[in-house]
C-alpha cells in the first residue's frame, strides 16, 4: 500500500488552515501551507462571516499546496457546524449570518410556537442552543426563504464553489436540527412544521463519499489535475476531530476544545432518553455513522476574548504563555469558580467585567489581575469539563476511564491538568491537529492509502502522533 498526499481546508471559527496530509499504512504526517485569519464583520443589519474573503484565502492556500505537492490525491472540506448561505441560481443571496448575531433568539420562539424542545429533540436528538439552524431559518424574512432555492452549509457552500456540485454531507447536517436523529434522511415533518420549503435542502452524503471533481476553471486556476476529485470528509470540524481522537471505543470521553469545548462520548445510537433531553446533550452524527453524544461548553472563546480586551488596553500585547506560566503560580483556591455556560459570555465584548458582574451576582470575590483571571478562567473551563464528561458519561452509559483532550485546548498544559484533576481522571493531550488529521484519514481511506474501521485509523493516530498524559492529583 502506498503512502500518499492530500489537501485539507480546515476553517475554524477563528482561522482558517490549508493543511497537506501524507499518509500511508504507518504514516500520518502534516505540513502547513497557509494559514489565515477568519474575522466576522459587522454590518447594518448585524453579524456576518467573510465567507468571500475566507474563500478567497483557501483557494490561495490550495494553489500554493498543488505548487508544493503536485500528486494531490484530493481536497476535503470542514468548517464549524450551524451557519448556512441561501442562494438562488447558484447566487448567494448575502453574507451568511455569525452564529452569535443576536437575531436566533427571535428564532426560538418563533420555532417553540410550532414544535415544542421537547417534540424537536424527540426527532432530532439535538441539545437546545439557540443557534442552532433551524432558529436561526426562523429568524429569516419570509420574503428571502421565498427566494432561496438552495442552502448550503459552510463546507459544503466552499465545496459547490470548487465543483458546482450542492450536496450537503451528515455530520454538519445533523446539527441543523432538520435530521432525524441518527438517520441518512431530512426530517420532513420538522421541515414541514417550521413552514420551510422543503426543496431547498441538498441530497446528504457521508464522509468519504465523492463530491465531484474540481470545476475545469477552478483545477486550472489552482494548478491542479483535471479531474482531481473533492472528497465529503466530516465536515462538521468536531466529527473530524473525534475521528481522529486516539481513543478507545467505550471507555473514553473526548473533549475536542478550541473556541468551543465539545465534552463527550461516542455511542452507537442516538440516546433520546428523557434523561437525555433534561440533561440538554445532544446526538450529533460522527464518520462511519457513529453517534457523538456531547455537551457543549463555551471554550477558549472566553480566554482569548479576555485577550483581546487586554490588547486593546495595553501595548505591547499580552503573552498568554507568560500568562499561563503565572496563572500556575495563582493558588486554585484563591479564585473563583464561574459558570462559563451562562449566555453572558456568548457574545464578543468585555469578558472581565462579565466575570466580574458574575461574581458579584453569587457574592463571590473577583479576580485580582491578569494571572487571578486566566487562572479563574482554566479552573471554571476544568471544572465544566470534568462536570460535562460525568454527565455525558451517566446518559450514555459508558464507563469512561480515561479523557482525551484534542484541538488547541491539548497545548495547554495547565487546562489539561486541572481537568485531570477536578475529574479524578487521566488526560491523554493531543493530538493538536485532530481536526486536520481526521479530514485527512478520511480522505485517505477514500483514496485507498488506509483501510480498515475507525478503530484502525485511530490506530495509526496513536502511532504516529506525540501524545502528553495527564494524571489526576491525588486527593
Amino acid at each position: 500500500m502506498s503512502t500518499g498526499t492530500v489537501a485539507a481546508v480546515d476553517l475554524g471559527a477563528t482561522s482558517g488552515r490549508v493543511i497537506l496530509g501524507h499518509v500511508g499504512a504507518d504514516t500520518l504526517e502534516t505540513t502547513h501551507v497557509a494559514r489565515f485569519a477568519n474575522e466576522p464583520v459587522a454590518t447594518s443589519d448585524g453579524l456576518h462571516w467573510n465567507l468571500l474573503g475566507l474563500y478567497a484565502a483557501a483557494t490561495a492556500g490550495l494553489r500554493e499546496a498543488f505548487r508544493a505537492e503536485p500528486g494531490i490525491r484530493s481536497v476535503g472540506v470542514d468548517s464549524w457546524a450551524v451557519d448556512y448561505a441561501l442562494l438562488r441560481g447558484g447566487r448567494v443571496l448575502g453574507e451568511p449570518f455569525h452564529y452569535r448575531d443576536a437575531r436566533t433568539s427571535a428564532g426560538v420562539a418563533r420555532t417553540h410556537e410550532r414544535m415544542t424542545h421537547a417534540e424537536l429533540f424527540a426527532r432530532n436528538g439535538l441539545q437546545f442552543l439557540p443557534f442552532t439552524t433551524l432558529y436561526q431559518l426562523a429568524a429569516e424574512p419570509a420574503e428571502l426563504l421565498e427566494l432561496a432555492d438552495h442552502l448550503l452549509l459552510i463546507p459544503d457552500l466552499i465545496g459547490f464553489w470548487l465543483t458546482g456540485v450542492a450536496r450537503t454531507e451528515l455530520t454538519n447536517a445533523s446539527t441543523t436540527g432538520m435530521l432525524r436523529a441518527g438517520g441518512r434522511e431530512w426530517d420532513d415533518e420538522i421541515v414541514s412544521a417550521l413552514g420551510l420549503n422543503r426543496d431547498v435542502l441538498t441530497p446528504l452524503i457521508a464522509p468519504g463519499d465523492p463530491l465531484g471533481a474540481l470545476r475545469a476553471e477552478i483545477a486550472e486556476s489552482l494548478g491542479a489535475p483535471a479531474g482531481t476529485p473533492v472528497v465529503a470528509v466530516g465536515s462538521h470540524d468536531t466529527a473530524s476531530a473525534v475521528a481522529a481522537v486516539p481513543m478507545r471505543a467505550g471507555a473514553a470521553a473526548y473533549i475536542s476544545c478550541g473556541t468551543w469545548g465539545l465534552v463527550g462520548v461516542e455511542v452507537e445510537h442516538p440516546v433520546l432518553t428523557p434523561e437525555a433531553q433534561a440533561a440538554n446533550v445532544t446526538n450529533e452524527g460522527g464518520v462511519d455513522g457513529r453517534t457523538r453524544l456531547l455537551h457543549n461548553v463555551m471554550g477558549l472563546w472566553i480566554l482569548s476574548e479576555t485577550l483581546r480586551g487586554w490588547e486593546r488596553e495595553s501595548s505591547p500585547a499580552p503573552d498568554l504563555s507568560s500568562l499561563l506560566s503565572e496563572a500556575a503560580a495563582v493558588p486554585a483556591t484563591s479564585v473563583p469558580v464561574f459558570d462559563v455556560n451562562d449566555a453572558r459570555f456568548l457574545p464578543p465584548g468585555d469578558m472581565v467585567g462579565r466575570i466580574d458582574l458574575w461574581c458579584a451576582e453569587h457574592d463571590l470575590a473577583r479576580p485580582r489581575g491578569r494571572a487571578a483571571y486566566v487562572r479563574a478562567i482554566v479552573e471554571s473551563l476544568a471544572q465544566a469539563f470534568a462536570d460535562a464528561v460525568r454527565l455525558t458519561a451517566r446518559v450514555g452509559r459508558v464507563d469512561v476511564r480515561t479523557i482525551h483532550i484534542v484541538g488547541g485546548g491539548a497545548l495547554n498544559e495547565l487546562l489539561c491538568q486541572r481537568t485531570a484533576d477536578r475529574a479524578g481522571l487521566p488526560v491523554v493531550a493531543g493530538p493538536v491537529e485532530a481536526t486536520a488529521l481526521g479530514n485527512v484519514l478520511v480522505q485517505g481511506r477514500a483514496a485507498g492509502l488506509v483501510t480498515g474501521s475507525l478503530e484502525s485509523l485511530r490506530d495509526l493516530v496513536a502511532r504516529t502522533q506525540r501524545l502528553r498524559r495527564h494524571e489526576p492529583a491525588s486527593r
